[in-house]
């Protein structure tokens, strides 16, 4: 069966490719909803985490990653994982992010942590951009457990020409 037709078969599971290249709060909520609702539909799901949306699956408890002082220097600047995500808009040093993870406990609206282990539990594919962690210092010892081989770009592009919906967070 060529790629054609796996796509015209009416019992294939549907898919859901993106793109994660922030790693703002507010940009990266939606990406984990996105692919979890879209796992928990029966779609079968791929992020692609790039550029600064990479840091998002660095473990939380990693402070300083990368091998030379560039590399070193943006990692403080630019703290990886979940937990320490910020606003891209109305961050008012922090004060506009405490807000609106407090609107959310409230609503019970799930953290990007929390969703992040349930796009893992799931079975959402993640997967880290070798580019980027090359351009980072970034080692697979960076990040979280759960992850998939990391891809370059090119593979990425044929696995979301699969899919029936690309997305760019």
């Amino acid at each position: 069966m060529n790629d054609t037709q796996a796509a015209d078969d009416p019992d294939r599971a549907k898919r859901l490719a993106m793109i994660c290249w922030s790693n703002d709060l507010d940009r990266v909520w939606p990406v984990m909803i996105l692919a979890t609702t879209a796992a928990a539909s029966g779609l079968e799901v791929d992020v692609f985490f790039t550029f600064w949306g990479l840091r998002v699956l660095q473990r939380n408890d990693k402070r300083l990653t990368g091998k030379n002082w560039m590399q070193k220097g943006e990692s403080v600047v630019d703290r990886g994982g979940t937990d320490h995500l910020k606003l891209g808009k109305i961050h008012f040093g922090g004060a506009g992010t405490m807000m609106i993870k407090k609107l959310a406990r409230q609503y019970k609206v799930a953290s990007p942590t929390e969703l992040l282990q349930m796009a893992i539990d799931l079975g959402v594919r993640l997967h880290p951009c070798q580019m980027t962690m090359d351009l980072y210092g970034l080692a697979p010892e960076d990040f979280i457990d759960g992850l998939q081989p990391s891809l370059g770009a090119a593979s990425f592009i044929d696995m979301a020409a699969k899919a029936d919906i690309t997305l760019f967070i």
